[in-house]
């Protein structure tokens, strides 16, 4: 009898560790919301609550224990290695190769990401520009921000990048008066996906884009930005291109508009 529901308790147990480390991940690496509401609705509360400490934080210790100080590639390895086991919505590695050619082709001297995250398409960008730069990210929760900070300066790009906490709806209108910055080449969205529109008219507003400054947009299929993209495919204000790809680190549609305005 006691054998019998040992068996039964390890038989158990064994059925939900598959469940949860390769079953339900590998059926939901096709459907993009129920990605999404796996990772970041079921795993990461479970593991906050198992673990008593943050996705950001467990990220954050997967760079300082396996990355290299100084070098931002071994960071961004780092971080590509810890989401592959504990998934976060990072720009990704697939869809950050395309972000990669974007920055290198542009070769931009002010640079705004909105939506910083863990830094890790922050640290993508800066390690990408040249030496007198600049790249301003904004973000708005302050416990992903103290992370991001970490990681910027683990990687050794503190020189290049300025962190700053707060909406991006009060800080766009700003950015001439705090940073002395008129124009940016490229501007990377990547935060909250319903400011997408917003913002970038209060960009245009205020005369922060130049003829030629390039508008990058993640997500735009999944979660997706339908009213942005209504905008920015209709406005002959714009010249966009998709850049067709996946959901970071899943299967699941998702994709890049790189837009060019055109003044």
């Amino acid at each position: 009898m006691w054998l019998t529901f040992l068996y039964s308790c390890i038989g158990g147990a064994a059925l939900l560790y598959a469940l949860y480390r390769w079953i339900i991940p590998t059926a939901v690496q096709y459907h993009g919301g129920l990605a999404i509401f796996w990772h970041e609705c079921i795993v990461e509360r479970m593991l906050d609550t198992l673990t008593q400490s943050t996705r950001p934080q467990r990220l954050l210790g997967a760079v300082l224990k396996t990355a290299t100080r100084g070098d931002p590639g071994s960071v961004v390895r780092a971080i590509d290695d810890f989401c592959r086991l504990e998934w976060a919505m990072n720009v990704g590695d697939e869809k950050g190769r395309i972000l990669d050619s974007v920055v290198s082709e542009a070769n931009p001297s002010t640079v705004l990401e909105l939506g910083t995250y863990c830094a890790y398409s922050t640290v993508r960008i800066a390690s990408l520009l040249s030496p007198h730069a600049k790249l301003i990210t904004l973000e708005f929760n302050p416990a992903y921000a103290a992370v991001a900070h970490q990681v910027i300066a683990f990687a050794g790009l503190e020189d290049k990048v300025e962190l700053v906490e707060g909406a991006s709806g009060d800080w766009i209108p700003k950015m001439k008066e705090h940073f002395g910055v008129q124009t940016f080449d490229l501007v990377f969205l990547d935060h909250w996906k319903d400011c997408y529109l917003p913002d970038t008219k209060v960009m245009e507003e205020c005369g922060l884009l130049r003829k030629g400054s390039i508008l990058l947009a993640d997500n735009v299929v999944c979660p997706g930005t339908p009213e942005y993209l209504e905008y920015i495919r209709n406005s002959p204000r714009y010249k966009s291109q998709y850049f067709k790809s996946h959901l970071e680190y899943t299967k699941a549609e998702d994709g890049l508009e790189k837009s060019v305005f055109l003044g």
